[in-house]
């Protein structure tokens, strides 16, 4: 799926998703042929961020996607897991009206959002038995509990659980953050079990994968035109659009 750099995103903010009260905003291309494939996209540790990934699901939106971009609290008691599951139940059930194909649905998370996308894929017990058609996996650490299921995916790796659906994985070859290695060690324990996987490493840093920067006096990411994190931008909105339109398929 090519993207059209001029194609024009509609953008919806601040759509409340749940019993939560926390909002969600939506990135689709104008005029694009409905339904689109969905991609919900969640950030960070950061609370409340959502609009940090503005710039990807932009870039994403133009690939032809509907890209759901929801806030969630890291340092809420839970972890954030009701925030996440929530989103994800909502954007389940209002994907079609909000012009996307619940069918043809993508799980992806950037940093602490990547390890909370992969373990709903290894544990779909947690959402009903459902699974996306496929998970990317953005700048992750997997040796930590997921936020939404609490377990690492890395031990239910090696517990035998798998995902059931392709995991694609974007890892900034120079992050300092979350070094390269935890999206690598995840890549060699799906590959020795068996699974689709695939992962490419930009030469970007942490923020730079979602075509953002670090601003220290902010104390967040803030959009950039870095060449390096511009590229590695569309590289992950074109894994987006390929995960969206490969094989896989809803899982029960």
């Amino acid at each position: 799926m090519a993207p059209d750099m001029g194609t024009t995103v509609e953008t919806e903010r601040g759509l409340v998703y749940g019993p939560s009260g926390k909002q969600l905003d939506v990135y689709r291309p104008a005029g694009a042929p409905r339904p689109a494939p969905t991609v919900l996209l969640w950030h960070g540790i950061g609370p409340d961020e959502r609009d940090v990934l503005e710039p990807l699901a932009r870039t994403a939106a133009a690939h032809g996607l509907l890209v759901l971009v929801p806030d969630w609290r890291s340092d809420a008691a839970d972890g954030g897991r009701a925030h996440l599951l929530e989103s994800l139940a909502f954007a389940r059930k209002e994907a079609g009206g909000l012009g996307g194909d619940g069918e043809s649905f993508v799980l992806a998370g950037w940093s602490a959002g990547a390890g909370a996308a992969i373990g709903v894929a290894l544990r779909p017990e947690s959402v009903e038995a459902w699974r996306p058609r496929a998970v990317v996996g953005v700048a992750g650490r997997y040796d930590l509990p997921a936020r939404t299921t609490g377990a690492a995916p890395l031990a239910d790796l090696a517990a035998g659980r798998g995902p059931g659906v392709p995991v694609r994985l974007v890892h900034g070859s120079r992050d300092i953050v979350v070094e390269a290695r935890y999206s690598r060690n995840l890549a060699e324990a799906l590959r020795a079990a068996g699974r689709t996987v695939t992962l490419q490493e930009p030469e970007t840093d942490h923020a730079g994968v979602i075509m953002t920067a670090y601003d220290p006096a902010a104390d967040r990411c803030v959009p950039t035109t870095a060449e390096h994190a511009v590229r590695a931008g569309r590289m992950v909105a074109g894994v987006l659009a390929e995960a969206a339109g490969g094989g896989g398929g809803s899982a029960a």
